[in-house]
């Protein structure tokens, strides 16, 4: 391999300006990703602001329907992976060598895990609304189409989904939302300063 031939090389063997540019502020932004992980609620409060921006947005244009609809497709495609558990119960029906959700009282707990992670559910839904908002910027985005249409397809589409992901729930005895970690008490006396 001659020098230059590598990704992002310039012709001495180093990388290039623009390579280096893309990649420091690939670290950056990976950076801010990282310190907002503990911060759910804040995270959530902050797409949902957006989301929020994004309809204000939408309404006083008057327009861009189609982006939206999209949008909601993509949030509720978005959705049903986060309530669905990573191994499909139904697939493991068959073979009895995997695992499988319990279905008795006796059976080995196995905690629920999730096909689509919460922060990267998070983090999809918010590019979305990010590219949403920027295809509203641009005409050749804004398709007349008559929106109640639209907006019955979705509800329908939505009660459809969720009228099947429930079932499945229901079939295989999954509950896709925990409660938090189950504590245990010690003893009254644990914690209390020793006397000298």
């Amino acid at each position: 391999m001659s020098e230059g031939d590598s990704v992002g090389d310039s012709v001495h063997g180093k990388p290039s300006v623009v390579y280096r540019f893309f990649t420091r502020l690939g670290q950056i932004y990976q950076s801010w990703l990282d310190k907002s992980t503990p911060y759910t609620a804040v995270r959530w409060v902050v797409t949902l602001g957006l989301s929020f921006v994004y309809m204000i947005r939408v309404y006083l244009l008057q327009g861009w329907y189609i982006v939206t609809y999209a949008l909601g497709i993509y949030h509720l495609n978005l959705f049903i992976a986060f309530l669905s558990p990573k191994v499909d119960p139904s697939l493991m029906e068959d073979s009895d060598d995997g695992p499988s959700l319990p279905t008795k009282q006796n059976e080995e707990f196995r905690p629920f895990i999730r096909r689509l992670p919460e922060f990267k559910f998070w983090h999809a839904a918010t590019k979305g609304i990010l590219v949403a908002m920027i295809c509203t910027f641009f005409d050749a985005f804004n398709v007349p189409v008559f929106w109640p249409i639209l907006v019955m397809y979705f509800i329908m589409l939505f009660c459809i989904t969720m009228k099947r992901q429930i079932k499945h729930m229901i079939k295989y005895r999954y509950i896709p939302f925990t409660h938090g970690k189950r504590k245990y008490r010690g003893k009254d006396d644990v914690g209390k300063a020793f006397a000298s």
